[in-house]
């Protein structure tokens, strides 16, 4: 009996540990007006996205789902639509795995959207295999879709006038690295079929999209535009729908006990869209809806800079990110 209590105990007592720090909840405070603004939000048909697209669309903003999957997409818009009252959601198609569908999305957009005020870079995924240009899936699509992406809406962010631009990364990031001679040449951070190796994938991509936020920043000095990326919590979403059979009867159970919800997961996102007064902490790197000091390779501007660079060659890019 003093076994199970000492055991019972423990497990309490860890559950407090874990609830407080890694699974610790909080809640976006931010009042910002949304009437009348317009936001995209990559992966907004599932998930953190979806939550956070709920929660925009509920204060009046208009609110653009750009996801791959067209039935999915077109569903959530229905759903939102009903929940919140708010007919002004739409759906516009976009496979970050392709950098045309990236382009031709962009080009869609600025031909029949006359402004954007949110680019909210949230879609990402954990998985092995290649995009339609050849590059290494998680890094395609969680860094360089996006970066593709936001280059090429960062114009019509300008002209609207105090636009931000919100990439969710992950506290994944602490454990990434990032080879650019190998990007260069092999036009992926990490492959192979073992769960380990896209998981450091994975943790690579997210350096990349903390990274990236970081340069943005520099770039965007002088103009109305701010810039922020995002570590979300561990949430319980379709981001590792793509892992083995075995992985998710292990997880599953995990996620259903401790990971917060994607409405939980949303809030930091929500605050660097909602937060007033952010505009000083442009390239920073949020948690818990708070600003948090990132580790040492997280704040290398040489690497943050060639980064870019290099993203802007694979993408086919020259000097459209500059000013």
């Amino acid at each position: 009996m003093i076994q199970l209590l000492v055991l019972a105990a423990v497990l309490l007592a860890g559950y407090i540990v874990l609830t407080q720090t890694l699974f610790k909840r909080s809640k976006c405070k931010g009042n910002a007006a949304m009437a009348g603004k317009t936001v995209i939000i990559t992966g907004g048909n599932t998930g953190i996205g979806k939550a956070t697209a709920l929660h925009l669309a509920r204060r009046g903003a208009r609110v653009i789902l750009a996801c791959r999957n067209r039935s999915k997409a077109k569903g959530a818009v229905a759903h939102i639509q009903k929940e919140t009252g708010n007919s002004d959601v739409l759906y516009m198609q976009l496979d970050l795995a392709s950098l045309k569908s990236v382009h031709c999305f962009s080009e869609t957009f600025l031909k029949t959207e006359s402004r954007l005020d949110l680019l909210i870079n949230n879609a990402g995924l954990v998985a092995d295999g290649r995009t339609e240009d050849g590059f290494g899936v998680e890094f395609g699509v969680n860094h360089l879709g996006h970066f593709l992406l936001t280059c090429l809406l960062l114009e019509r962010l300008k002209e609207s006038g105090g636009g931000r631009v919100v990439t969710v990364a992950s506290m994944a990031y602490r454990w990434g690295h990032i080879d650019l001679e190998t990007l260069s040449v092999n036009k992926h951070l990490g492959t192979g079929s073992f769960s380990w190796q896209f998981f450091q994938a994975y943790c690579n991509s997210k350096l990349c999209n903390v990274l990236f936020t970081l340069e943005l920043a520099k770039r965007l000095q002088g103009s109305s535009v701010t810039c922020y990326c995002v570590h979300p919590g561990v949430v319980r979403t379709e981001l590792s729908r793509y892992v083995s059979l075995w992985q998710k009867i292990f997880i599953e159970p995990i996620a259903r006990f401790l990971f917060l919800d994607p409405e939980t997961g949303a809030q930091t996102t929500l605050h660097c869209c909602l937060q007033e007064g952010l505009e000083p902490l442009s390239g920073h790197y949020f948690s818990c809806c708070d600003v948090q000091k990132v580790c040492a390779h997280a704040r290398d501007e040489a690497v943050a800079q060639k980064l870019w660079e290099v993203s802007e060659k694979l993408c086919g890019l020259s000097n459209h990110c500059k000013d």
